[in-house]
């Protein structure tokens, strides 16, 4: 740079200096540290306590005879489990108690009322709403399914019902009416898929 033009820059003002920090908040009378010693609790007493405290990440130690229990426990099949669960029921006196949530046990009828629901027979509720899926698809066909895939389901372009048809099983469409749902399945079987409803 030339000296001319270092000249015509201007220079930034200077900034006052400011004094440290422990001139600026310092209190009058005997520094912090003479009084921590007084109390008795200065850097050394509470790196001392600090350094005693167990900490929540130090991994738990278990006896060997808790550990081999976990390992035969473990190596146990679902029938040994039962039995074992039954076992200690029956040695440690537990009672089964059915668990049950706590807005159920507020609607709880009286204790004559078992008696008449005994009587009366639970109504199956027939489903509504079906979910229409593709689960497999003749080879030979495979052109006229991308197309009905296509018709079926609105907003997807050939290539999208391509890549759907290619990677079955496919949901085709969730929570349609049982007229919707046969429809749907009737379409995509006639053009060569094999549809679930689900």
């Amino acid at each position: 740079m030339l000296p001319a033009a270092r000249l015509a820059l201007p220079l930034p003002p200077r900034l006052p200096r400011r004094p440290p920090p422990a001139w600026r908040w310092a209190a009058p009378g005997p520094p912090a540290a003479a009084g921590l010693r007084a109390l008795g609790t200065g850097r050394a007493r509470r790196s001392e306590a600090l350094a005693g405290a167990p900490l929540d990440t130090a991994a738990k130690e278990y006896s060997p005879k808790v550990r081999q229990l976990v390992r035969d426990i473990a190596g146990l099949t679902l029938l040994e489990v039962a039995d074992l669960n039954a076992l200690l029921k029956e040695t440690l006196k537990i009672p089964d108690v059915a668990v049950m949530p706590t807005a159920a046990a507020s609607v709880m009828p009286s204790q004559a009322a078992p008696q008449e629901e005994e009587a009366e027979i639970p109504l199956k509720k027939e489903k509504t709403h079906f979910t229409v899926r593709l689960t497999e698809m003749k080879a030979e066909d495979k052109v006229k399914l991308i197309k009905e895939v296509k018709n079926c389901l609105q907003g997807v372009n050939l290539v999208q019902a391509k890549k759907l048809v290619e990677s079955l099983p496919q949901e085709i469409k969730a929570n349609v009416s049982k007229q919707e749902a046969e429809k749907i399945k009737a379409a995509l079987e006639a053009a060569g898929g094999t549809v679930v409803l689900e």
